[in-house]
């Protein structure tokens, strides 16, 4: 089997592998309120962060009590205002109407000098430089959707179901009446699939609003259970008993719900809907408006997700006016990305696809004729920033670097000339300003926490560094984080893994090691940031003695289509089977203890953890399943049907990766752990895996943690690690 690992610089686009060294006089040991997300010391043990945004060409500086203008070439700052000036401009001296801090402000607006700053109950817009309130919007509470434009200086929201407007004037008028669980306006649909994280699209110029409307009435109910608070008090007339929380649920292969989009035009106060037929079984996404806010454009899916159609619509009327693209696949088209117009010229657009294998920018003419690919190669373009009008050029993400890496570039849309306008190492998370000129790159390597540059656009693009965050772990025992890669199950496909060795580690010595594992879809765990993008966890474990082995198999995201869709119609079946290469490099190792091997994961990891340890019980002595998916058949219909099909046209496959059938071969020690309130992977799915050992006679353990979604939220989640942890302690680690 061919190892790779990475060490030193590998050209211009190489990234680091210098690995995290011991710190060999330390003496301080990390705890989980240091290294979990919910810990009481957890943003104390993080790399320190700067809260930055754009002013127009500006980089402005928040902070708690200050927003300071940054020089982009020196990083030298200057004080805009402090949080005293803003409260005393916005004429707040109440304790319950002031602002408290500067994190969250914005500046809205290229040129004007206004910022908008929140109190928890209103939106405040404030004049810095002629120190005076402009505008205050109310904020109601307990909204479902809510969305303002700058420019038209109108707000969409959505309260008890219903659709609202409000004008800049704070005219409040309300468009629908008919809202409810069922009937749902102005928030996402299609459980989020498909690249929708809302409901709300105004128009450039906030003339028109564009909305969803989704009908789930038809569409089954699971019932989640609200268990009364500790504190809960006797209210007279209310009953102390637990309550069914009825959420509307679209299994594989069931009735779904049918989705619609309106148009609410301010100047007339009328409401039209686009006439796109009969919306059942299909799904209408990622929304997009013409500069002259006269068209509407939408992707069309059909429910097998195998057809995909760029649809135009007259926004003042709803009718259909053009089929401007279609992609079809054997397997799945996944479309996530709206077209963006590109400033300079009004007639034309880019548009993301997969059609040649990798995600890529195409350019296309408003008749829907495609004009050129822009960009090419076998890596994927993961997101597009802007543009930069003055080289009429693109911004984007890509890894083009390498595969587990994140980098910023500059694409010439009219020569294709592609330029790297960050160090090419490392993952970074670039914001480029409102003028399309600068970047503000905000980035790790392993070997470093974190660091800021800001980068210019000009002719020939330059950074300049910021500010570094200082190691917050110096002081602390530190395992070694490493990186390499392994041949997929097809021998010829680099997967890449990383490796967390226990402190103090001997080679001399054998450890029990623990497989985390996610392996799904629109997912990944390695990457070139800091420790190789390890979790605290992972470190918590390695200072217990643990060897930590995380792989991304085939079947995660950012490797091209082929690499993704060799799971079609048998969710992991693949994926187990180069979970299993990564077995037999650990196996190879001679500090790996093989008699001692455990496995963990959540969502779909936590299916992943389930089906290792019951189709490898020999190999696999300890798991630790979160929130598992059991059986595609009780997951939601668009993310199923899109990896396995449905159940009436696969029944195969679902036979194939069903758990159900697996109960009778644990072996091995198995806990499952679930939110009680989970409405992504339902309790159903934990329940019938017990059922079935109890017919099997099997015994797996089962925690479940009462009001929590699919992720314990806030400290819980520290006792959901020290849970998961005390597990591996009792029946892995020890020697028998």
């Amino acid at each position: 089997m061919k190892i790779k690992s990475f060490i030193g610089l590998v050209g211009l686009c190489a990234f680091t592998g210098l690995l995290c060294p011991t710190e060999s006089m330390a003496q301080k040991q990390f705890t989980l309120e240091d290294l979990n997300f919910g810990g009481k010391n957890f943003y104390n043990m993080r790399p320190e962060a700067r809260y930055l945004t754009w002013w127009g060409g500006k980089l402005v500086r928040q902070d708690l009590n200050n927003c300071s203008l940054v020089d982009q070439k020196t990083g030298r700052e200057a004080i805009l205002f402090s949080l005293d000036d803003i409260n005393k401009w916005a004429g707040l001296s109440a304790s319950d109407e002031v602002i408290r801090h500067l994190y969250g402000a914005e500046f809205p607006y290229t040129e004007r000098p206004i910022v908008m700053v929140q109190n928890g109950k209103e939106d405040l817009y404030i004049n810095f430089k002629e120190h005076k309130l402009v505008q205050r919007l109310s904020r109601p509470s307990a909204l479902q959707a809510r969305d303002w434009n700058k420019v038209s200086g109108a707000t969409a929201f959505v309260k008890d179901h219903q659709l609202y407007v409000t004008d800049a004037k704070g005219t409040e008028k309300q468009l629908t009446t008919d809202g409810s669980k069922d009937i749902v306006y102005g928030q996402s649909v299609h459980r989020d699939e498909f690249g929708i994280n809302g409901g709300l699209y105004w128009s450039p110029k906030g003339n028109r609003l564009a909305f969803y409307r989704m009908d789930q009435s038809m569409v089954a109910d699971y019932p989640l259970i609200d268990v009364p608070e500790l504190d809960w008090k006797p209210v007279k007339g209310k009953s102390r008993a637990a309550k069914a929380d009825i959420i509307k649920y679209p299994m594989a292969g069931e009735t779904s719900h049918k989705v619609t989009v309106g148009v609410y035009n301010l100047t007339t106060g009328k409401t039209i809907y686009l006439q796109a037929g009969d919306p059942t079984d299909r799904y209408f996404t990622n929304i997009a408006w013409s500069p002259d806010e006269k068209t509407v454009y939408m992707f069309e899916l059909n429910r097998d997700q195998n057809d995909c159609r760029l649809v135009s619509y007259d926004a003042t009327t709803g009718t259909k006016l053009q089929e401007l693209y279609r992609e079809t696949d054997a397997k799945y088209v996944e479309p996530c990305h709206p077209i963006q117009f590109l400033p300079w010229n009004d007639n034309e657009f880019i548009m993301q696809s997969q059609k040649d294998g990798y995600n890529h920018l195409y350019l296309f003419n408003k008749d829907g004729r495609q004009v050129k690919q822009i960009t090419s190669g076998k890596w994927v373009v993961m997101d597009v920033l802007g543009f930069n009008s003055k080289q009429k050029s693109i911004v984007y993400v890509s890894n083009e670097c390498n595969p587990i890496q994140r980098n910023v570039w500059l694409v010439n849309v009219a020569s294709g000339k592609r330029t790297l306008l960050d160090n090419g190492r490392g993952y970074h998370y670039p914001k480029l300003s409102q003028d399309g000129n600068a970047i503000m790159d905000s980035y790790s390597e392993p070997s470093v926490p974190h660091k800021y540059e800001i980068i210019s656009l000009d002719s020939k693009p330059q950074r300049h560094d910021y500010f570094i965050s200082a190691n917050p772990w110096v002081g602390y025992t530190v395992p070694e984080y490493s990186n390499g890669t392994i041949k997929a199950a097809d021998g010829k496909t680099d997967l890449y893994w990383r490796m967390v060795k226990p402190v103090n580690f001997d080679p001399n010595k054998k450890y029990p090691t623990v497989i985390y594992v996610y392996g799904g879809p629109h997912a990944h765990n390695v990457e070139a940031s800091w420790n190789w993008g390890s979790r605290g966890w992972e470190t918590y474990m390695a200072q217990k003695g643990y060897l930590l082995f995380i792989l991304d198999n085939r079947g995660s995201e950012h490797r091209g289509k082929e690499f993704e869709q060799v799971t079609f119609r048998h969710l992991g079946q693949e994926e187990m089977k180069d979970q299993m290469e990564g077995v037999k490099y650990l196996k190879s190792l001679p500090y790996v203890d093989q008699n001692r091997m455990g496995v963990h994961g959540w969502s779909f990891g936590g299916f992943m953890t389930t089906s290792l340890i019951t189709n490898y019980p020999e190999v696999f002595k300890v798991g630790v399943a979160g929130g598992p998916v059991i059986d595609w058949k009780w997951y939601e219909a668009m993310y199923g049907e899109r990896y396995m099909d449905t159940p009436q046209t696969n029944p195969e496959g679902y036979a194939q990766t069903s758990l159900l059938t697996k109960a009778k071969d644990l072996k091995g020690k198995l806990q499952i752990i679930i939110g009680l309130n989970d409405p992504v992977v339902v309790p159903q799915h934990a329940y019938s895996f017990l059922k079935a050992c109890i017919a099997a006679g099997t015994q797996p353990d089962f925690f479940v943690y009462p009001g929590e979604p699919h992720n314990m939220r806030g400290h819980q989640s520290v006792h959901l690690h020290e849970r998961i942890t005390q597990y591996f302690e009792d029946y892995l680690k020890p020697l028998k």
